[in-house]
């Protein structure tokens, strides 16, 4: 994010919002070369996206990516919920669109990105396995060991164990 902001201020612009998969300028310079633009952000692996589907694909992706990364505890509430409040767009809405441009379902998104977190934290070996799943919003333990194994192929102990980090990036995930 900060290199996004470097990068816009390089062009003399001021960006009143920098965040995940968001930019939000001063109303009179909306009016840019959004080319340029482009081009230096695709020199960092960034793309910028300007039309409205695009925009909701990258808002849901980095909203899970929020709610299961960024927060302490995942609230024990449907993550459907979550996701339609941020976005303020019916869910049935939102998971059609995204199934049709990522070729995934948003739930499976959803448990990839999951699982990465739980890698990353039995990497850290902080926590025990209750807490991760009490952390990450899962009914259970089994649930977790379940789901983890499923995408996987091993058991969250196993992984432990062999201490390696087989972690895909963030935006990787899919």
């Amino acid at each position: 994010m900060k290199v996004v902001k470097t990068e816009l201020e390089n062009l003399g612009l001021h960006p009143e919002i920098v965040k995940l998969g968001e930019v939000v300028l001063h109303e009179s310079e909306k009016q840019l070369d959004k080319d340029k633009i482009r081009d230096i952000f695709s020199k960092h692996g960034f793309e910028l996206l300007d039309d409205k589907k695009s925009h909701t694909i990258e808002k849901i992706k980095s909203t899970v990516i929020e709610l299961i990364h960024y927060q302490h505890v995942i609230e024990h509430k449907k993550l459907s919920h979550l996701i339609e409040e941020k976005i303020g767009l019916d869910y049935s809405y939102l998971s059609s669109l995204f199934s049709a441009t990522e070729g995934i379902t948003i739930e499976k998104y959803i448990i990839l990105q999951r699982i990465e977190r739980v890698k990353e934290l039995l990497v850290y070996d902080e926590l025990n396995l209750s807490e991760i799943a009490w952390q990450l919003g899962y009914r259970s333990v089994q649930h977790l060991s379940h789901q983890f194994k499923k995408v996987t192929g091993l058991t969250p102990s196993h992984y432990k164990t062999i201490k390696e980090d087989k972690r895909r990036p963030l935006d990787e995930v899919n």
